[in-house]
């Protein structure tokens, strides 16, 4: 099984946020797209045609753990909880 390492470091990678969008405003992982956890069922099809890794974070890793439980019930495989933002970042550039 490949690291968040090595999914981060592939250029097909999708990062959402699941925060909210004030807190995405005070700072998200570059080209990250934000999906406040709420609305992850509206893009459940959506998230389906991407084909490539999808790495969910929040503030800690607990509303991306939400998201990434949903979306596996929906079917989605290649899918990771990268915990925290701030940590998806530091992985992400090191």
């Amino acid at each position: 099984m490949e690291s968040l390492k090595e999914i981060l470091a592939s250029d097909k990678t999708v990062i959402i946020d699941v925060r909210s969008p004030m807190e995405f405003m005070g700072g998200h992982v570059a080209n990250s797209r934000n999906i406040p956890l709420q609305e992850i069922p509206e893009y459940v099809e959506e998230l389906k045609t991407l084909n490539t890794p999808i790495v969910l974070c929040c503030a800690s890793g607990n509303r991306s753990g939400q998201a990434l439980n949903f979306l596996k019930q929906k079917g989605l495989t290649n899918i990771y909880n990268g915990g925290g933002w701030l940590q998806v970042n530091n992985v992400k550039n090191n």
